[in-house]
């Protein structure tokens, strides 16, 4: 009799761990999706050229962006004055698309960091990766580091190019 009612709770508890539903998001397992959705509509908000969308998926002005040449490091506050006539010119600040993201948490569930795999028209493939802080307001970016991936195979060339870059604008 013992056996059948052992063999039956051990049934039981197998059956709710491989249930395979997903766990609800809770503060210390938050959903992916919601960051997500905030970085794809944060690239929607620039390829429609929308700059208060844009900027309102920072966490504040001193929220940092790195852009791809070694002189772009800005807050938002000096990004802002900067990226504004892209936002203006013609509809479209930029166009990055995400191939690829992956999205990581804290373990109380309030940090994002993500690295993500876009395709531009102008800079080719690229990579973004980031840092998210959740407030009352939802998710926003506290630090964004836009890259352009160089192949190892010719990473020495590059190299010697940016150096000699580097020269002449020294000069």
């Amino acid at each position: 009799m013992k056996q059948p009612l052992l063999l039956m709770c051990v049934l039981l508890m197998l059956g709710a761990c491989s249930s395979g539903e997903k766990p609800e998001p809770t503060a210390a397992n938050p959903d992916p999706e919601e960051v997500h959705a905030v970085l794809d509509d944060w690239h929607a908000a620039a390829a429609e050229g929308d700059f208060e969308r844009y900027f309102n998926h920072f966490e504040n002005d001193s929220s940092i962006f790195m852009g791809t040449d070694a002189t772009e490091r800005w807050t938002v506050a000096e990004f802002k004055p900067w990226s504004k006539p892209y936002f203006e010119d013609d509809g479209v600040a930029w166009s990055f698309t995400p191939t690829f993201r992956k999205v990581y948490f804290s373990d109380e569930g309030s940090t994002a960091w993500f690295d993500e795999e876009l395709d531009t028209p102008n800079l080719g493939p690229s990579r973004g990766s980031g840092v998210l802080v959740k407030n009352a307001n939802g998710w926003k970016i506290a630090h964004y580091n836009l890259t352009i991936p160089i192949p190892n195979a010719i990473v020495d060339t590059v190299v010697h190019m940016v150096e000699k870059e580097l020269q002449q604008s020294n000069q």
